[in-house]
């Protein structure tokens, strides 16, 4: 079984890749693709940083789709807290990812439908949704499950936070998920996307990020590779 690892920046995907065999290095679309193994794992892996954004996350999945076939996507990072259950340094799980900047609506659809698609929110595995939560347990972390929304635009006021919360009611927000999510859902590949929160999406949100965004992308990425173990 072939496993692979979006992390969309240097500092999501390089605690994976230092625990990482690295058997060889692919580029496509300006990627780096490391494909090897980790310490407990049976599986092999692809790992991948995709850069910013739902156009380069979902590039990214297809790449591991048609180049390397793979089995599942696990999506790690950071994100920024919603609903005021989750705090800085809480895991999320998704249940569910969508889009929360698609908007049709000047046109009759309601905010985050894409239009010709059968579906516009992307139902994650329930079997990694399980493996995920037992290792954020084993871990000692909060750990809550559910709806992911994603956009092209870091969220730090007040009123886009409560437009998206009104709208979508996610756990949380961040810039990928969602579109690895769309991408694996035209693919056929299971996926799950793995949050550390680092911030609250609202007023303030860039320094609490820039605080505490290595140690959440640390965690992440360690929920990750204790993933693949039990997989």
């Amino acid at each position: 079984m072939t496993i692979g690892i979006i992390g969309a920046m240097e500092a999501e995907i390089t605690n994976i890749l230092e625990d990482m065999t690295v058997l060889t290095t692919k580029n496509a679309i300006g990627l780096d693709f490391y494909i090897g193994s980790l310490k407990g794992s049976s599986h092999s892996i692809v790992l991948v940083r995709s850069g910013i954004g739902k156009v380069n996350a979902a590039l990214c999945t297809q790449v591991l789709a048609d180049l390397f076939a793979v089995d599942m996507v696990i999506n790690t990072g950071v994100a920024g807290a919603i609903s005021p259950d989750v705090k800085i340094g809480d895991i999320v799980i998704s249940s569910e990812a969508l889009q929360h900047d698609f908007d049709t609506s000047a046109v009759g659809d309601e905010p985050g439908v894409i239009s010709g698609l059968d579906t516009s929110v992307f139902k994650a595995d329930n079997s990694l949704v399980s493996v995920a939560y037992d290792v954020v347990s084993e871990l000692g972390l909060n750990a809550y499950v559910g709806r992911v929304a994603s956009g092209d635009k870091f969220i730090s006021a007040p009123e886009e936070k409560n437009r998206i919360s009104q709208l979508f009611s996610p756990l949380c927000c961040e810039m990928e998920g969602a579109a690895i999510a769309h991408a694996c859902y035209l693919n056929r590949i299971p996926f799950v996307i793995i949050r550390a929160i680092s911030d609250n999406a609202e007023e303030g949100s860039d320094v609490n990020y820039a605080r505490f965004f290595r140690e959440t992308a640390v965690t992440a990425g360690r929920i990750v590779k204790n993933m693949t173990a039990k997989l």
